[in-house]
């Protein structure tokens, strides 16, 4: 894949939240850009928290001049502090320091209820399932000087995407594995699409002629065919947080609006509280609400839902997300039972689902979990070099702007500053001691990493 491809793949990949403002012709070789449309105004207009997608407290920092403070949880401070190199993870900010926003007030850094959460709930059940009391979640400020010639704009960069950059990013590494290896991988996806067909076909309807379907049917039919097809997995979590925090109008819901923030305790919660075993091992790819019982869990969110709404929206929103980021761009599915069921046809219709289907298989099946790292190095290449170009410094999730930011560990003279801090009694954050660390652009291997890790008694680098 030479440079322009790569770079075309990535601008693709992001989502331009201020790309409203900007006229653009329509794509005619796009038969979902009028109902992408249609969404977004949807989500903005008729959604009580929709105007954050354009105006809030993440978007307010990137588009300000002078210093961006961050806070990233790390439990495994002694070992970085050892090596004097902090590593970038591989995920939903793909190379990049995860991290979530602070606020500097007279009184200490106020978190964002994001990083809030993470540092008081989610990083402690982490560390408490994998039986490991020895490490301590530990809150690190970064201050990151904005030099003038950094982005101002919105572009986030949203993983459901990446499904085309995965299957090129293989297809230019195959040959690591052997024949049979690659016969087996090629077999293996292409038997999930085929036994998944009733559930895309359904979609395929849904978003292209506009189908009328039972939204229990739908629900049932996603739920069986989510383990055949992991990254459905999330996209049905996407939806749902989305849902949660868009439609959401309990008091911290609007008090964190009035801090320009979605409330991100809203699927938090509802994840924790529903799958205790993704504590330890963060896995959407089992994300399986129960249909019988959805009505159940949105109820113990936030009891002002309406869950028949709820599961109307989910039906008419994973049915467009499975078309738009699985289905090969401009491709409309043509009848399914004439369809070929053989690797490279497969890819001219369905090239993203492909990719990420090999993406996931990477990680579990056989030998590949030994060439994954390499796989996700490969990637975080492309992005780093896509944000250099563009003069990117911290990389956003731009599935929905959640207040989940990286820091680009490859940009060119990054200028931070790093503080171990503490925590007061009224929440607040203060440094206690500066860092002498230096951001590595080098990928960590995944299952070292606070959200994935366990295997606490592994010999640890110095991971996030």
């Amino acid at each position: 894949m030479d440079f322009l491809d790569a770079y075309e793949q990535w601008a693709d990949a992001h989502a331009f939240f201020d790309s409203t403002l900007i006229p653009s012709p329509s794509d005619g070789r796009d038969p979902l850009s009028e109902q992408a449309a249609a969404w977004e105004n949807r989500l903005v207009a008729e959604t009580p928290n929709g105007w954050l997608l354009r105006d809030n407290a993440l978007f307010r920092a990137l588009g300000g001049d002078g210093k961006l403070h961050l806070l990233h949880v790390t439990h495994a401070l002694e070992q970085i502090s050892e090596h004097g190199s902090l590593y970038p993870s591989g995920g939903c900010l793909v190379g990049s320091v995860y991290c979530a926003p602070l606020t500097p007030t007279e009184r200490g850094y106020r978190m964002h209820n994001l990083a809030e959460y993470v540092l008081t709930r989610e990083a402690p059940a982490f560390v408490a399932k994998a039986g490991a009391p020895q490490r301590v979640p530990t809150p690190l400020i970064f201050e990151i000087n904005l030099p003038p010639q950094a982005y101002r704009g919105l572009a986030g960069v949203d993983y459901l995407r990446l499904g085309s950059i995965h299957l090129q990013i293989y297809i230019r590494l195959e040959y690591l594995l052997s024949k049979t290896e690659r016969h087996q991988l090629r077999e293996s996806t292409v038997s999930r699409i085929k036994n998944s067909t009733a559930f895309l076909a359904l979609a395929a309807a849904v978003a292209y002629q506009g189908a009328t379907v039972q939204p229990a049917t739908f629900l049932r039919l996603l739920d069986e065919t989510i383990p055949r097809l992991p990254i459905l997995g999330y996209v049905y979590f996407e939806a749902l947080a989305e849902y949660l925090m868009l439609h959401s109008t309990t008091p911290q819901t609007r008090q964190r609006a009035e801090l320009g923030e979605f409330n991100n305790w809203l699927y938090k919660d509802m994840l924790f509280a529903s799958f205790p075993h993704m504590a330890g091992k963060f896995d959407l790819a089992k994300f399986r609400p129960s249909p019988d019982e959805l009505d159940t869990l949105l109820a113990r969110i936030d009891p002002g839902l309406d869950a028949a709404h709820a599961r109307a929206y989910l039906t008419g929103r994973i049915s467009h997300l499975v078309a738009a980021r699985l289905f090969t761009p401009g491709q409309i599915p043509d009848a399914w039972h004439h369809t070929r069921w053989e690797f490279d046809s497969l890819s001219t219709q369905l090239g993203p689902l492909l990719g990420h289907l090999i993406h996931r298989e990477l990680r579990t099946f056989g030998r590949y979990p030994d060439f994954y790292f390499y796989f996700d190095q490969h990637k975080a290449l492309q992005a780093w070099n896509y944000w250099n170009h563009m003069d990117i410094i911290a990389p956003f999730n731009g599935t929905i702007p959640k207040g989940e930011i990286g820091i680009n560990p490859a940009y060119p003279d990054l200028d931070y500053r790093v503080w171990r801090a503490e925590q007061d009694d009224n929440g607040r954050l203060h440094p206690t001691e500066e860092l002498t660390l230096t951001i590595a652009p080098r990928l960590v291997d995944i299952k070292y990493t606070l959200m994935r890790n366990n295997q606490w008694t592994s010999p640890t680098p110095a991971a996030t």
